[in-house]
């Protein structure tokens, strides 16, 4: 059986609700298990997939977090099937995402800015939350984008979480 999550996708910034779909299947009727965690608390479920006729199928799954008790601000997300014989996870695809809440409490959604010539995330914290102390919001919203908070180039598009 194969597994293509394809959302979220590696470090997406991600809310209380977070959509994980994709395709799976393999079988006549599969069951996938899910798991969204950060080494200290985490959220699974489960669904079905597959087309009936051993083909693959969409899945489409809402995964509730917003009652989990994360400390961190980067999760995981599994989807993988577990094995009748022995209860191993088979065919595991994880994707680590930035959990927004975590970074501006109250996390609803974010905005891109286009960095310009000469500007620095102090800058940008200031002109986006009146307080460039905050710069540290942008570091742990873009890990995929900023990979040193003193170095950011004209043209990169970063993402500015908000409540």
């Amino acid at each position: 059986m194969s597994i293509d999550v394809q959302q979220p996708r590696m470090y997406d910034l991600v809310g209380s609700t977070i959509m994980v779909a994709g395709v799976a299947g393999g079988a006549f009727e599969a069951n996938f298990e899910y798991r969204v965690h950060e080494g200290h608390d985490e959220v699974t479920g489960h669904f079905m997939a597959g087309d009936g006729i051993g083909g693959h199928g969409q899945f489409q799954v809402t995964v509730d977090v917003a009652g989990a008790a994360f400390t961190l601000d980067r999760l995981f997300v599994e989807v993988f099937h577990t094995s009748p014989d022995d209860g191993a996870e088979l065919d595991k695809v994880i994707v680590p995402v930035v959990y927004g809440p975590k970074i501006v409490p109250g996390y609803r959604v974010y905005s891109e800015h286009v960095v310009q010539q000469g500007e620095t995330l102090w800058g940008i914290a200031a002109q986006h939350y009146g307080n460039g102390a905050l710069h540290h919001r942008l570091v742990a919203a873009n890990p995929g984008t900023i990979t040193n908070p003193d170095i950011i180039n004209p043209g990169d598009v970063t993402r500015v979480p908000r409540d």
